[in-house]
This record gives C-alpha cells, sequence and structure tokens, in this order.
C-alpha cells in the first residue's frame, strides 16, 4: 500500500480536470524506471455499488461464497471469497463496462415480462438485427449493470448468478510521470479524471480516477493505495547524447516528464546530453498546459531543446502536434539521420496513427523512399527500439 503524498490539480479552470498525484514507495521493494507503468487496484464507486444492492432489495452484507465446479479450473474461486455481496461488488467485479451479450442472454431467464425476456435475447443474438439492438441500448448509452436493471424493471436475477456473470474489475495502468533520479522515493501519476453524462442522463465516472480523485492527503493523514509497478520497454536511449523526439498531448506528456527529468539530471552531473524535442498540444494554453512551467524552465535550462506547442481551441483553426510535425519536417528527418529516437504517447485512434502517417510522409520526401520503403524503414526504426509507442485507445 503506498500512500498518497500529493493529490493536486493542474489545470487552470474549464471543464476539464487533470490530477498530479505522488506515491511514496520509502521503505518499499518497488522500483521502476522513467518509461514503466504504475499499476493501480482501484474500487468501484460506493453509489453504484448501494444502487446494485437497493434494486436487487438484497442485504449486501449478507457474505457467501461462490466456487468453481470445474474440477480442472486453475481457481477454486472466481476472487477472494467468502466475502461479503458488497465487497464483491466494490473490490472484484466490473460493474462499471457494458455487459457483454452472454450475460444479457443469462439475465433473459429472470425477467417475469415476456417482452423484456424477448428483448434481451434479441439484443444477445448475433444477428444483424440483434447487434443493431445491443449497439443502440446498451454501446451507445453506455449502459453498466445497474442501467440495464433499472430500464427493465421486470429483471430480478438472483445476486449470487449476478456475480457469477459479471467479470472481474481489472487493475488500471498509469504511464510513471517521473524519474527515479529525480525521485527515488515517489512515483508520480498523471491523470485525467474521467467524468459524463451519457445521452439517456446515466452519470459514469472513471473507476480509478474517481476512486483516486478521493484520496487527498493531509498533514495527519496519508490514504493509502495498492499498487505495483509494470516493466515496460518505452525507455530512453542507452547514450545520453542521443537525440529524441517526444511526441506526448495532454496527459500523453506522462512518461516524457520522466525522460526530461532523467536527462535533465544527467546534464547536471555534467554529462553530455543530447537534443531533447518536445511536441506538446492541449486545448487552451491558459487552462490545459500541465506542468508549463517545469517545461519552460527545462527549455531555459537547455535539458529541452526545442518544444513545439500545439493549442487546438486558442486559434480560428484547430492546429494538432501533427501538424506541427509536419512543419517541421527537416528537423525530423535530421534526427533520425543521426540515429535519433522518436516516443509518442497518447490517443493511438487518431493522434498516434496521424504521427506515424506524417513520419511516412518525412521518410519518403526528404528520404528519397517510396512508400513501401518508408514503411520498411519505419519497421526498422521499431525493432532497434528507435521508434515507440505507449498508446490508448
Amino acid at each position: 500500500m503506498a500512500p498518497v503524498i500529493v493529490n493536486k490539480e493542474l489545470t487552470k479552470g474549464g471543464d476539464r480536470s487533470v490530477m498530479h498525484i505522488e506515491l511514496d514507495i520509502t521503505g518499499s521493494k518497488i522500483r521502476y524506471e522513467a518509461g514503466d507503468h504504475v499499476a493501480i487496484y482501484p474500487i468501484n464507486d460506493s453509489e453504484l455499488v448501494e444502487g446494485i444492492g437497493k434494486r436487487l432489495g438484497v442485504d449486501l452484507d449478507v457474505v457467501f461464497s461462490l466456487d468453481n465446479i470445474d474440477e480442472e479450473a486453475s481457481k477454486k474461486h472466481p476472487f477472494p471469497n467468502p466475502c461479503s455481496y458488497r465487497t464483491a461488488l466494490t473490490h472484484y467485479l466490473d460493474i462499471t463496462s457494458r455487459p457483454r451479450t452472454h450475460i444479457l442472454k443469462d439475465l433473459a431467464e429472470y425477467c417475469t415480462d415476456t417482452a423484456d425476456k424477448e428483448k434481451l435475447l434479441a439484443m444477445a443474438s448475433s444477428t444483424d438485427e440483434g447487434k443493431r439492438l445491443y449497439n443502440e441500448y446498451v454501446w451507445k448509452d453506455h449502459r453498466h449493470i445497474l442501467a440495464v436493471l433499472e430500464g427493465i424493471p421486470s429483471l430480478n436475477p438472483p445476486i449470487d448468478h449476478l456475480c457469477e456473470l459479471l467479470p472481474r474489475l481489472n487493475v488500471r495502468y498509469y504511464s510513471i510521470s517521473s524519474s527515479p533520479k529525480e525521485h527515488p522515493t515517489s512515483i508520480h501519476v498523471t491523470a485525467v479524471l474521467v467524468e459524463y453524462e451519457t445521452r439517456i442522463g446515466v452519470k459514469m465516472n472513471g473507476v480509478a480516477t474517481r476512486y483516486l480523485s478521493n484520496k487527498l492527503p493531509t498533514d495527519s493523514l496519508k490514504p493509502t493505495v495498492p499498487i505495483y509497478v509494470r516493466k515496460s520497454q518505452f525507455r530512453l536511449p542507452f547514450r545520453s547524447t542521443t537525440p529524441v523526439i517526444m511526441v506526448g498531448p495532454g496527459t500523453g506528456l506522462a512518461p516524457f516528464r520522466g525522460f526530461i527529468q532523467s536527462r535533465d539530471n544527467e546534464r547536471k552531473q555534467g554529462k553530455k546530453v543530447g537534443q531533447m524535442i518536445l511536441y506538446f498540444g492541449c486545448r487552451y494554453k491558459d487552462r490545459d498546459f500541465i506542468y508549463q512551467d517545469e517545461i519552460e524552465q527545462f527549455e531555459s535550462e537547455g535539458t529541452l531543446s526545442k518544444v513545439h506547442t500545439a493549442f487546438s481551441r486558442d486559434g480560428p483553426q484547430k492546429v494538432y502536434v501533427q501538424h506541427l510535425m509536419q512543419n517541421n519536417k527537416e528537423e525530423i528527418w535530421q534526427v533520425l539521420e543521426e540515429g535519433g529516437h522518436i516516443y509518442v504517447c497518447g490517443d493511438a485512434r487518431n493522434m498516434a496513427r496521424d504521427v506515424h502517417k506524417c513520419l511516412l510522409d518525412v521518410i519518403t520526401s526528404l528520404g528519397d523512399k517510396s512508400t513501401n520503403e518508408a514503411e520498411d524503414y519505419i519497421k526498422k526504426l521499431q525493432q532497434k527500439g528507435r521508434y515507440a509507442q505507449d498508446v490508448w485507445s
């Protein structure tokens, strides 16, 4: 259990909250490197847990046990038990994700209304109409299990079977935003507080970020969080003189804060360090530019060679980091030619894909290569660890 020693807001107003959290690992055997991930075991929101108990009319403090009847199964129990229903729903079961079709199929048997039963069975079917119904009712409306139960009044499954059906609550991984060279006794986390309302009015909260947001330390009390470190291949080059380009909009900046701290530490020890070029983007400079003071100081002191910033909502047209890269193709090609590394962290669906396209354009236009040759060039960069991504969707 790691004590939370700092929990502060990084944004300056607006509708988005980004938390900076520091976890104390003093005296533990936990070790980490810049680029690693910290795994956090979250717990579910008590309001949601209570809602399920109330909807099913059960006493959540009743103790029960689930045994695996498959003699060849690797685990006798799906989670540690005996335990109370409250404990299971709070610590072990995923109650915020959309229930999968096989769960809806099993639940349909507990509908007392024929129309409700047929509706669930239809959504659970593999037909085109079933997929459409599931997509509209469950996926687009982001109905978690409580929303499904509340939306179908005649559905009253036994809580034991519901606990058997629901998937396990998984740990959440965050890119560590510190370097052990600067912070050997603490791990830093940079996370967006996930809060939104679905189109049917269901309030959704990120399980882990909501949990972390409530971990507020005081002078006399330091709340704790269960964690472990997952090692990563996302690493700075072994040679401190190797130039690097880091592309990290939003909280994609997190691992690069650790990288920059590492290089800054080496520079202050008198070691020669190579170019560090940062591409950072956010919506508004005056609201969302996280760690602005640190970045500007690292640049003024020479640890960061260049900082390219894109503030997508500040101008008449939306500008993102990939657009800035298009404007600096010669600089990128020069870094590649010098044996440099390129790192990308953040959104996999749009940003990382566009950055990849930009790299292809750089290599074809300035490297005088065909598209196929450019793809091979990028594959070789990846194989050598010179082009690395830490992305999520």
